[in-house]
């Protein structure tokens, strides 16, 4: 189905460029040093709280975050524009989690399901559940800051601005999306070569592209969140 097609003018479009350089910029400036920061959050000779908040603040939030936060503050955008409001909420969260469905077959099938726990698969999270409650509670609330809401968040900034820069005609093919999508699978390694590693790369595309069309379609952005604390590594 088509639609009609808004274009942004001269001023906006040279914003949103501007955008993209600062978000691009920032997110991989950061990635030359991912090795260090990576090496920094497996060194267990330096205490666990110490490097779950330099691994969070210094790597996964200014990859995923930092850029998008800045972009806000400069354009005065807040978040709640971007689709965290109530509108649509419970279709939002329910068509979000079902686009993980084919990614899960897929990994049930690989044997690569184990039991659930959110965030279990972040290399600090079984050192934290060891920890007192204090330490257990306040790390699992910065994972959940960081590489829960950031991580989706950060997804749904750029499609948004992309989509705007790039509109689509059709209701179901959505440039911002699929970019997302195709940054995604780059960023995590997870281009596809052989049958099965291609298969894997499919349903990664499928689960990115499709909560950003779910958000796109109900206005609402909580599932995109959703998906990144209940099932991006958490089985």
């Amino acid at each position: 189905m088509e639609k009609t097609v808004i274009k942004p003018d001269k001023a906006r479009k040279k914003q949103l460029i501007a955008d993209f350089i600062i978000i691009s910029v920032v997110s991989f400036a950061v990635l030359l040093f991912a090795n260090k920061i990576n090496a920094y959050s497996y060194d267990q000779s330096i205490p666990l709280m110490k490097r779950l908040l330099v691994t969070a603040l210094c790597g996964q939030f200014a990859i995923a975050g930092l850029g998008i936060t800045i972009v806000c503050i400069i354009r005065r955008e807040k978040f709640t524009k971007f689709g965290l409001n109530r509108k649509n909420l419970l279709p939002a969260l329910l068509l979000s989690l079902a686009c993980c469905v084919p990614d899960f077959i897929y990994q049930l099938a690989r044997g690569h399901v184990h039991p659930w726990f959110p965030f279990y698969d972040m290399s600090m999270t079984p050192q934290l559940l060891e920890e007192s409650l204090p330490v257990k509670v306040s790390g699992l609330l910065i994972t959940a800051l960081f590489w829960g809401f950031f991580e989706g968040f950060n997804y749904v900034v750029i499609r948004d601005k992309f989509s705007e820069l790039f509109p689509s005609k059709y209701r179901f093919w959505d440039t911002g999306a699929f970019f997302c999508a195709v940054m995604c699978i780059v960023i995590h390694g997870v281009v596809g070569v052989t049958p099965d590693a291609f298969l894997e790369m499919l349903c990664a595309m499928v689960l990115i592209y499709g909560m950003l069309i779910v958000r796109k379609e109900t206005g609402n952005a909580w599932g995109c969140v959703l998906i990144f604390f209940v099932y991006w590594n958490a089985l």
